[in-house]
């Protein structure tokens, strides 16, 4: 500070008044010295255009104002000044308010360089009829329209949307510069018209960094990835030089074609280029390596990122994130409590990313911790978050608190309407699910593809087969959205779940879907549930024909041959698996307990505590016989004795996981259990006694909805 007022005190001297400095002064934003300069400056009128553009840039506008106000004649350069500093510091609002008082006024004309700030400021709040008046008094008044005026009224109907009248605005230009090209193209794309961009692009003759950079990012975006690269690899073979902002594209691109080797080459470029320490190049990079699944790479730079740079939470939200898309959701949380042991803020995107890790590792704990940290911080529950939590809370089984984050959320978009939906039609509560999809039709909202999903998901977990028909109608009719593979999918599973297995091979057929492996795949599924060996066959072949014969469908037949003492062709099917080298997916079931995830397997004894669980199983299964359960031998796959195959059935890792849950939590303790596969009939109805036995609620979580048990009943009502 002692230094600053030496300087404070040059300046005022009259013998070593220098407007440069004094400008450059007012810019650290010292407020004190800054006014003192304004009493000096008071006696030099030519010197208030620059304090008030000064102020303006540092985001002072109530100082700038009073500058202004108290400027007793306002000549064009002190408009000018308070004008184009507001568009140049995003007061767009401001900007179009002194414009106005200065037409009022009438002792100044606008000039090009006010005209161009003002156009400016419509195109920041997209206040296009504002633009066209501007552009209006421009031509009735003769303005002569030079290439920067020209690029200012473009660029306007460009980003207020109206990209016909951009159009004509181009073609009405009498010179371009590479400005106009740039704004031309990225009106095209912004239009959805990719490829009159295109074409824009190859005819323009000044092609420089920035307009490469916009065909790149905008191809990307459009979903022309390939071309996108293509047009990458020109660039490069033209010689153009990279900046941070095509390295950052060019990443984005490597990671959403899986292309590690050639983010590997960009990353080279990046060291020879030396914007390795770019905070915007090193987070695109770090995304690419954690897209590409190599984690290691990513946290090489992460452990590289100096935390001078100021943009250190960038690096820890990115870090977070990769691990929760490579599910790895341990070691994201385990990198988020670092980052708050060392005093990191985390932001709003971190903690999204961490919610999504508790809710795919069903760790409700930790996600209530979350959630705490959420409102500690004072952050407003936004869409984004809002979202997150919901479906954090629902993935870990409390349906409850993840209604109360719907009802809470400030702003409740389309993605946290979908996320209530999802949660419900997980849940098994279809009909809940389409009362609210009625309220947000009502509220106007307008649905999207992924809305629509949850929608018929909801009602094919429940078998409402007459709304599913109705809603899979009015999508296309009312909302035009096409169905994609998922929709069918979920009407050929509500026809299947519900019985109706003609009807769902006739709706593949009618709708030329028999390439799609997934929607056999399902047909035979509800071919096992309701034993039909006909269609099972036939599903098979097709998916067999397919090349699509996964370890999942070969299981779901043998398990038909094998309910239906077919052991020879139940034989003959695991020797083709094994010719196929094709291998089953172990069942696990695991459940959390203090932060610490135990897991098993059907008939494990690595547990430390095995020798207590299975004794207390032993006399748990007693009991349940007692009640009414029977086992359901016919299940068991192999060609053995009915009491081995009881034996078999007592050990599924569910009841494993459910008997440790049990001797390690007191009594009344609700317990909540997750399996990578769906649950076994059996264990479905074992688990039914469990919770009448033990008094206890039970919920599991399988690889395709929640059952929620208690008192003998299951919240699916058997219909799963």
């Amino acid at each position: 500070m002692c230094a600053v007022r030496k300087a404070a005190a040059r300046l005022l001297s009259p013998l070593a008044f220098s407007p440069p400095s004094s400008a450059a002064l007012l810019l650290t934003g010292r407020k004190a010295c800054g006014r003192a300069l304004e009493a000096c400056l008071a006696r030099v009128p030519r010197e208030r255009a620059s304090v008030l553009s000064s102020w303006v840039r540092c985001r002072q506008v109530h100082d700038a104002r009073r500058v202004f106000d108290e400027t007793p004649t306002r000549a064009a350069p002190v408009w000018t000044s308070i004008i184009a500093g507001c568009a140049r510091g995003g007061l767009h609002a401001d900007g179009m308010i002194a414009f106005a008082e200065m037409l009022s006024e009438g002792g100044a004309a606008p000039n090009a360089f006010v005209l161009a700030a003002v156009l400016r400021c419509c195109a920041g709040l997209g206040d296009m009829e504002s633009g066209k008046r501007v552009h209006g008094w421009m031509l009735r008044n003769g303005v002569h329209l030079d290439v920067v005026l020209c690029n200012a009224v473009l660029d306007m109907y460009a980003k207020c949307g109206h990209y016909e009248r951009a159009r004509r605005a181009f073609g009405a230009m009498p010179d371009r510069d590479a400005v106009s090209w740039n704004i031309a193209i990225r009106a095209c794309i912004q239009a959805g018209d990719i490829l009159g961009s295109v074409q824009l692009f190859d005819e323009s003759p000044l092609r420089d960094t920035s307009s490469w950079n916009t065909i790149i990012s905008g191809l990307l975006r459009s979903g022309h990835a390939a071309e996108a690269l293509d047009r990458l690899r020109q660039m490069a073979r033209a010689g153009v030089v990279f900046n941070h902002y095509t390295y950052s594209t060019a990443f984005a691109l490597a990671s959403m074609l899986l292309l590690p080797d050639l983010g590997r080459q960009l990353h080279g470029r990046v060291l020879i280029a030396e914007l390795e320490s770019d905070a915007f190049v090193r987070s695109s990079l770090m995304d690419m390596y954690c897209k590409c699944g190599t984690l290691e790479a990513a946290m090489s730079i992460f452990d590289g990122w100096s935390p001078l740079t100021g943009d250190t939470n960038i690096a820890w939200s990115a870090m977070v994130a990769g691990y929760v898309q490579n599910g790895r959701e341990e070691e994201a949380l385990k990198l988020f409590r670092r980052m708050l042991r060392i005093g990191v803020v985390a932001d709003r995107f971190t903690l999204t990313s961490v919610a999504a890790a508790c809710a795919n590792a069903g760790m409700v704990e930790q996600g209530r911790q979350v959630h705490g940290c959420v409102e500690r911080l004072g952050y407003k529950l936004d869409a984004p978050l809002a979202s997150s939590i919901v479906d954090m809370y629902a993935k870990c089984g409390n349906l409850e608190d993840a209604r109360s984050i719907f009802d809470r959320a400030c702003i409740k978009n389309i993605a946290v309407w979908t996320s209530m939906l999802c949660s419900y039609a997980s849940h098994g509560q279809g009909r809940t699910a389409i009362e609210l999809f009625k309220r947000m039709m009502a509220e106007k909202i307008t649905p999207n593809e992924i809305t629509l999903v949850c929608v018929l998901s909801a009602c094919s977990h429940v078998g409402l087969v007459s709304e599913g028909d109705h809603y899979f109608r009015l999508m296309q009719v009312k909302y035009g959205i096409v169905p994609g593979i998922e929709h069918y999918n979920c009407i050929v599973d509500l026809y299947g779940r519900s019985g109706l297995l003609d009807k769902a091979k006739n709706f593949i057929e009618e709708n030329n879907i028999k390439h799609e492996a997934i929607v056999w795949k399902t047909l035979l599924s509800a071919c096992q549930l309701h034993r039909h060996k006909d269609y099972a066959k036939i599903a098979s072949e097709n998916l067999v024909q397919l090349e699509q014969c996964d370890a999942g469908s070969y299981v779901m037949l043998s398990n038909m041959y094998a309910a239906n003492n077919k052991w020879h062709d139940a034989f003959e099917l695991r020797v083709s698996m094994q010719e196929r080298r094709v291998r089953k997916q172990p069942g696990q079931s695991w459940i959390h307990l203090k932060n610490i995830v135990h897991t098993f397997v059907a008939g494990d004894v690595s547990h430390p505590q095995t020798a207590e669980i299975y004794a207390y199983l032993e006399k748990l299964m007693e009991r349940l016989k007692e009640l009414g359960y029977t086992s359901r031998t016919d299940l068991v796959v192999h060609d053995v004795e009915e009491e081995q195959r009881e034996t078999t059935l007592k050990f599924h890792s569910e009841k494993l996981a459910i008997a440790f849950g049990i001797i390690s939590t007191p009594g009344g303790t609700p317990l909540r259990i997750f399996k990578n596969l769906r649950v076994c009939e059996d264990c479905h109805e074992a688990i039914k006694y469990i919770s009448q036995a033990t008094g206890r609620e039970i919920v599991v979580r399988d690889l395709y909805r929640f059952h929620h048990f208690k008192d003998a009943k299951c919240s699916c009502g058997d219909f799963w």
